[in-house]
Order: C-alpha cells, then structure tokens, then sequence
C-alpha cells in the first residue's frame, strides 16, 4: 500500500520529496516534544533513509500525510521496533500544530491500525507512548488499544498500548 487516503487525508509512501517537510515537522519544538526532541536536518536526512530502507526491507513504513487540498499535515507509519529485545511492529504519527485537538491522530491511527492489521495482517501492533501526551494516549484508546505496561525507554517513562488482530 503506497497510498491511501481517510475522510480528511492522504497518504503516499515516504520519498527523498519529503524531505523539506519532515525537516519543517522535525524542527518545531512542540511537535517535538515527544518524539526524542528537535532533529536538526542532517538528523531528519538520516531518518528519512533509514524509513525508506524499511520500506524496501519490509513492504511497509512511514507515509506523508496531506490534506484533500495538498497541506502537508504530517506523518504516520508502521515500523519494526526492538522492545525489551523482541521485535514488535509500532504505529507512529507525528502531525503539525494547527491539526492537533482535530481527531486528525485519532483518524490516522484507525486507519494504521486497519492497514497493519487487516491489508498487512499483523498479528498484533503496539504503541509507545511518553506517559505525560495524554492526547497520543486517548488517540490510541479511541483506535481500541489496550494499554499493556510502562517501561523506560531512552530515559523516558512510557506507555505501550497493543491490539491484537
């Protein structure tokens, strides 16, 4: 699945065009927060090589996400993940300011879930989550996620929700 599109967005599979907005996304400090901190660009150019590898390792990654009218909105995916030394499949999102306290997470989320459970057919996926972003939490439990434990990952006190196929 290179592209989909839900009621409000569309995807495309993450390419080397991306690249401005992901650097755009990346350097904002609040988008950020959660997410391990800024990323300088050079950072950004690693992380979108690395995503567009899975890709081809795996059949599946990040995509963009845009609105019906072409706004970059942010981006979404499934990757593998090594969690306490066994490999899960996590999905991801990041969106831009002004679509947050839209339900655009909560949409994108239920859309991932649908591509890697039912397209993929994973058998399960989780999520990761610092504890304190309430709003990535409720959008995961929206989307039917059961919360499974909390753990430490790189110094951080997280969640990780999973649902199962």
């Amino acid at each position: 699945m290179k592209n989909f599109r839900t009621n409000r967005l569309t995807a495309e599979r993450l390419n080397e065009s991306h690249l401005a907005d992901l650097v755009a996304l990346h350097l904002d400090a609040e988008v950020s927060r959660y997410l391990g901190g800024v990323r300088t660009p050079k950072v950004t150019k690693t992380y979108l090589d690395t995503n567009m590898a899975h890709w081809d390792q795996h059949g599946f990654g990040l995509w963009t996400l845009r609105t019906k009218d072409g706004v970059f909105a942010g981006r979404a995916g499934l990757r593998h993940i090594l969690v306490d030394d066994v490999d899960e499949i996590e999905i991801l999102y990041a969106l831009k300011r002004e679509f947050w306290g839209q339900g655009f997470a909560s949409e994108i989320a239920a859309a991932m879930t649908d591509v890697g459970l039912s397209h993929l057919k994973l058998p399960s996926l989780i999520g990761i989550v610092n504890v304190a972003n309430g709003a990535s939490r409720r959008a995961l439990e929206k989307a039917n996620y059961l919360l499974e434990r909390s753990t430490i990952r790189k110094g951080e006190e997280v969640v990780i929700y999973r649902i199962r196929r």
